[in-house]
């Protein structure tokens, strides 16, 4: 898999992801160690706006697999909309978070997923996420 800058448009201090693990044409995972340095880590627990930066930036890996095998830069990506968003637990530092994005509908530029997290097959947070591309 390719390094994850080449996937997200985002940047230092705000990378959110470590890792693209899998991904197919519906479904991607990733991994994100929770670190003390994180911008969203408060009294060493990473707060709700890294879970859901965290998703996003997911949900970008995902489509910058797509791009970047098309061999082109990553496109910027907006949340259109969060729907049925649950957050289950706040990871801790030192937690690892593995999120799955996977594909419910595409339509011109607009694409609906489904993304999960979970630390240790525990689940953290889930939501429905429907994202533009700028292309």
């Amino acid at each position: 898999m390719p390094d994850i800058k080449q996937l997200i448009p985002q940047r230092d201090p705000i990378v959110e992801v470590d890792e693209l693990l899998e991904a197919s044409e519906t479904e991607a995972v990733t991994r994100l160690t929770v670190r003390e340095d994180n911008y969203f880590v408060h009294s060493g627990v990473l707060q709700e706006p890294g879970l859901i930066e965290h998703m996003a930036q997911s949900a970008a890996a995902f489509a910058g697999n797509a791009t970047f095998l098309r061999n082109e830069p990553p496109h910027l990506g907006f949340i259109g909309e969060i729907k049925r968003c649950c957050i289950m637990q706040l990871p801790i530092v030192g937690s690892v978070m593995t999120t799955t994005v996977s594909l419910v509908s595409e339509i011109a530029g607009v694409s609906l997923v489904k993304i999960a997290i979970a630390c240790d097959s525990n689940p953290v947070a889930e939501c429905q996420m429907k994202i533009f591309l700028k292309e």
